[in-house]
């Protein structure tokens, strides 16, 4: 087995489920999805999508920094879950402006649905050399 590290953060939210806010291998980080929850309180915060990916984004850099990284400067290839494509400008646009002209790579699909019923998920992998 390869030699890895979960990483924890009270930064970011924690459930019972069986997986890691993130577990780096090597100077790679792999951050499990998110949706838009605040970690304090545990509850989908309120707000609209581009309020909604904003959260998400500061969950995934908290995990990053946790790490060691530098938040989403280190972030290299997201995945972008959607309940519904209509919202793909707005969160583009919340996207688009924290990571600015140079983003990571991207996947962006609709799903069915997502866990709370959030209508917006991301997963990211960042390097840390």
């Amino acid at each position: 087995m390869s030699d890895t590290d979960p990483i924890e953060t009270d930064d970011a939210p924690n459930t019972d489920n069986p997986y890691s806010q993130g577990v780096r291998a090597g100077d790679t980080l792999y951050v499990s999805g998110y949706g838009p929850v605040d970690p304090e309180t545990g509850a989908v915060v309120d707000g609209d999508i581009d309020a909604q990916t904003d959260r998400v984004l500061d969950n995934i850099a908290a995990v990053v920094d946790e790490a060691g990284g530098d938040g989403l400067a280190d972030v290299v290839k997201v995945t972008v879950y959607l309940t519904d494509l209509e919202d793909y400008e707005r969160v583009n646009e919340a996207y688009g402006a924290r990571f600015g002209a140079d983003p990571p790579a991207r996947v962006c699909v609709e799903v069915s649905r997502l866990p709370e019923d959030v209508r917006v998920e991301l997963d990211a992998t960042a390097y840390l050399g």
